[in-house]
């Protein structure tokens, strides 16, 4: 019976493989579902993570390649008598306070122009100096 043709004059054994095919199709299919929505659920907390801790990375006034230098109004690092320059911040700013800082508002503790001198300092951060990691982490796109 396995040689007789059917309505569309395929044997019985071809439609047999046919419906095999079929099924494995669907298996894999739904394996590979399996194993993207393992995926994504182990991914979720690490990106949660990820951004959490850009946010909790931390920033020096000036870094350590500056340390005793003062801060311009521009951002440069300057000498202590030059007129205008702010000193160092006394302590490390957080991803958090720099980003609300970028966003218009002065960094805890410091003045208005102290605030803005001392976002010029980070945005002029290159890679290599202290705080620089944490700076282009929060220019990455979430």
């Amino acid at each position: 019976m396995t040689d007789n043709p059917t309505q569309n004059g395929e044997t019985a054994d071809s439609q047999d493989d046919s419906q095999n095919a079929a099924i494995v199709t669907r298996r894999r299919a739904l394996m590979m579902g399996a194993v993207t929505a393992s995926a994504v659920v182990s991914i979720k907390p690490a990106l949660a993570q990820t951004a959490g801790s850009v946010l909790n990375c931390e920033i020096p006034v000036p870094g350590n390649h500056a340390a005793g230098g003062y801060i311009g109004p521009d951002g440069k690092i300057v000498s202590p008598d030059t007129p205008g320059a702010f000193p160092p911040a006394g302590r490390n700013f957080t991803g958090e306070e720099v980003k609300r800082a970028m966003n218009g508002r002065s960094l805890p503790g410091t003045s208005y122009d102290q605030s803005k001198a001392y976002v010029n300092y980070i945005r002029r951060l290159q890679s290599g100096q202290s705080g620089f990691t944490c700076y282009a982490s929060l220019q990455m796109p979430r």
